[in-house]
């Protein structure tokens, strides 16, 4: 493989040098939105670049390969260089997949940047803010999974300071590594579960913020590990607590001004929303079981896709396909002061390229086919009872992920997002991980069935 070689390269490769940087990684992500890579020596920096570095997608999940293919190649995207905050001798690289010299067909990155070019292509910039939920927690010497603080027991422990407190060193380590990384973290808390935390952050273009939330799964599990604790992005690791979200904020901006086309201060619906962003809502409502289908990707998922099941009352997800104002029980809500568009039925386990991707074309489906949602919903939708759903023609979100998966593979705004290969892809992986939770006989089943029958 020849060695690309740019003044930019010979620059970036030069500040690394300086910084301390001894390895670069060329990373790219399974079907899971999981960071596969090599380590390459820096010195070989300009090989890597040029694609230097091969992979058999036969032996990762969703990188769909046969064991005799050529092996994609990953070629990193210089602007994404992230000097690890834990081990500043490496440094990341988000990556394409290319096969055989060209973009490869189920390359996630590739699918959402083939999106975001059509976006381009009407005058837009995709932007894109994640909230991050996640729970940090210990394994006790008789093998039981708890919170880190033994105090982090509040029935409603949301916004609690003293567990925040409690768990500070390791919290501020994560957000200072974020604030280093140039992502201006703006808040953070202790979230609704007990153990449970979130941290908000800046938006920016979709692509970016793809990335950076893919290296901030990496990262967060690495700084706790150093205390001896595990960080997990399991959408619903507790029955009675409420799951981990990874709400989309979105927003379209002018290409050229960057002006936000959202926003909309004259707004009749009283949001704060324009035209073209409810225009948006009503392609992702068009679509909401099939998208839904990938930001909430497991068997799990659903079990965070519930009305009530935390002690603290309401999950706080959604259940409906609705929007509405700043009002928490619509999929899609308009937080105050309008101007984005919050998706709430995504969860933290996501893979962000793909979940991006459909929710984008969705939206601009519903821009270029001029559609309408119909007026916002500002009640508690859990309280509404089937007819009168019925009677408003609001429908529910898929309620499991055999569903979903069915919605995925009968839209077809799957296959024209996706592309053959990852469409069937996803579909044949997804199915075969909902057969085998059907096969598998539970605890709950044990208790209820074995000394009954």
């Amino acid at each position: 493989m020849s060695e690309l070689q740019t003044p930019e390269l010979e620059a970036l490769k030069q500040s690394l040098e300086d910084q301390g940087v001894k390895y670069a990684l060329a990373s790219f992500v399974d079907i899971h939105g999981m960071c596969k890579a090599k380590a390459v020596p820096l010195s070989h920096m300009g090989q890597m670049m040029a694609g230097s570095e091969l992979f058999t997608g036969a032996a990762l999940d969703g990188v769909p390969q046969e064991v005799s293919d050529e092996e994609v190649s990953a070629r990193p995207d210089p602007d994404s260089a992230t000097i690890l905050p834990w081990n500043s001798q490496i440094a990341w690289f988000a990556s394409d997949l290319y096969l055989k010299g060209k973009p490869f067909e189920a390359c996630c990155r590739g699918i959402l940047k083939k999106v975001l070019a059509e976006a381009a292509e009407m005058g837009f910039t995709f932007n894109l803010g994640i909230e991050t939920e996640f729970f940090i927690l210990k394994e006790t010497e008789a093998g039981t999974i708890v919170p880190v603080s033994d105090r982090d027991t509040l029935a409603k422990p949301c916004y609690d300071v003293q567990g925040l407190l409690d768990n500070f060193t390791w919290v501020t380590e994560i957000v200072e590594a974020m604030n280093s990384l140039g992502w201006d973290v703006y808040s953070f808390d202790h979230e609704d579960g007990n153990g449970q935390f979130e941290t908000d952050f800046a938006y920016c273009d979709a692509l970016k913020m793809s990335d950076r939330l893919t290296f901030f799964r990496l990262m967060v599990k690495e700084i706790a590990r150093k205390y001896g604790y595990f960080a997990t992005f399991m959408p619903k690791p507790f029955a009675d607590r409420t799951g981990s979200g990874a709400h989309y904020n979105m927003s379209l901006a002018d290409l050229h001004t960057g002006d936000n086309l959202f926003e909309e201060s004259d707004d009749p619906r009283g949001c704060g929303l324009s035209k073209l962003g409810y225009q948006f809502i009503a392609g992702v409502l068009k679509h909401a079981p099939a998208i839904c289908a990938v930001i909430a990707p497991t068997v799990n998922s659903y079990k965070r896709l519930v009305p009530r099941g935390s002690m603290s009352g309401f999950t706080w997800a959604p259940v409906y396909i609705c929007y509405g104002d700043n009002n928490r029980t619509n999929m899609l809500r308009i937080p105050l002061g309008g101007g984005r568009v919050e998706c709430r039925a995504a969860d933290i386990s996501s893979n962000p390229y793909l979940g991006a991707a459909m929710i984008l074309a969705a939206g601009l489906e519903g821009i270029k086919e001029q559609l309408d949602p119909g007026e916002p919903h500002t009640e508690n939708m859990y309280e509404h009872s089937l007819d009168q759903l019925a009677q408003m023609g609001i429908n529910f979100l898929p309620r499991n992920l055999g569903e979903a998966i069915a919605a995925f593979s009968t839209d077809p705004l799957s296959e024209q997002v996706m592309g053959a290969l990852m469409y069937q892809t996803y579909i044949d992986f997804k199915t075969q991980e909902w057969h085998e939770y059907h096969n598998h006989v539970s605890d709950w089943e044990l208790q209820r069935y074995l000394k009954f029958f």
